[in-house]
């Protein structure tokens, strides 16, 4: 039978979302147990949050000093020692997943499987290539641990209902010293975060400028949205890349998505592929992003938006 090792992801003591949707991925196979192991410097309140997850059988925790920061090179030793014994390893297919899960696979001497969006057996997942336009099979040999980035926008969050065991283990693995944590520099907002909010109103280069840019944050800020922007806006310097929806930058899957101003190049349309209902403003009526959306006005999005927000009351 599978047993399966989902690594938690969290920053600031919160565990991130991203964690619930690995663990719906790995209830998919069908497991024996689930386990997550939280890597943390103070790993007691993120393991709390990690054990109301359901389907979660067990929360593992490491805590020491050198896990204050999701550092790959300190992290991927611990998760192949506490591997052993696991027929998988799921890693949210975020930065963080990224950046670790070919570290793991590498010390494990296995390839990583990269942003599963479907389970079809134990070993055998489909995920998107060619920024999405085509969906391959991958198998992987039934001997071998199967290391797996998430697909976190393929996934729903698994509830918080769960009341999992948790414990302490020691980790018997020397840890590298020639990478050491200098800073984060990260955007501050105060709006919903952009890869875990129901709604999302991006814009690109129809907006303009970055002064123009505060419509969208206007009406956002109006409906309770988080503000993506594509990599056209983000090129032009409208809005930070951190920001960036698309192929080269966030994936996600919100309820509402609304493209102002956004053409709809391929690389865009693969991040919102699994949005609910998608809406789109654009002066151009032939703009690509009208053979996805659910919703579209043909128009000028200075008229268009004020004109929705009125009606917003």
């Amino acid at each position: 039978m599978s047993k399966i090792l989902v690594i938690a992801e969290h920053l600031d003591g919160k565990l991130n979302s991203s964690t619930a949707r690995a663990v719906s991925a790995a209830s998919a196979v069908k497991p024996e147990a689930i386990n997550v192991l939280v890597l943390a410097e103070a790993a007691d309140a993120i393991a709390s949050e990690a054990a109301k997850i359901d389907g979660v059988s067990k929360v593992l925790t490491v805590a020491r000093a050198e896990n204050a920061h999701a550092l790959a090179a300190i992290y991927a030793p611990q998760i192949a020692k506490a591997a052993a014994g696991y027929s998988h390893v799921f890693i949210p297919s975020t930065t963080f997943g990224k950046d670790i899960a070919p570290r793991v696979a590498a010390l494990l001497g296995v390839s990583q499987v990269s942003d599963i969006m479907t389970v079809e057996g134990p070993h055998s997942f489909k995920r998107p290539i060619y920024a999405g336009n085509a969906i391959v099979t991958v198998e992987v040999d039934a001997g071998s641990t199967v290391v797996a980035t998430v697909r976190t926008a393929s996934w729903p969050a698994a509830a918080s209902s769960g009341a999992a065991p948790i414990e302490a283990l020691s980790l018997d693995v020397a840890l590298p010293s020639h990478t050491r944590f200098v800073n984060l520099q990260q955007g501050k907002s105060d709006r919903p975060d952009l890869q875990s909010a129901a709604k999302v109103v991006s814009g690109g280069r129809g907006v303009g400028s970055k002064e123009n840019f505060e419509i969208i944050y206007k009406f956002a800020d109006k409906i309770g949205a988080a503000v993506g922007a594509s990599r056209a806006a983000v090129d032009a310097g409208y809005v930070p890349n951190e920001m960036q929806v698309g192929q080269t930058g966030k994936i996600i899957a919100p309820e509402l998505y609304m493209a102002i101003g956004i053409s709809g190049a391929i690389q865009h349309l693969t991040g919102i592929k699994d949005a609910g209902t998608i809406v789109a403003i654009n002066k151009d009526g032939e703009a690509p992003i009208f053979e996805i959306a659910d919703i579209g006005l043909v128009g000028d999005l200075f008229k268009i938006l004020p004109e929705l927000e009125a009606q917003l009351g």
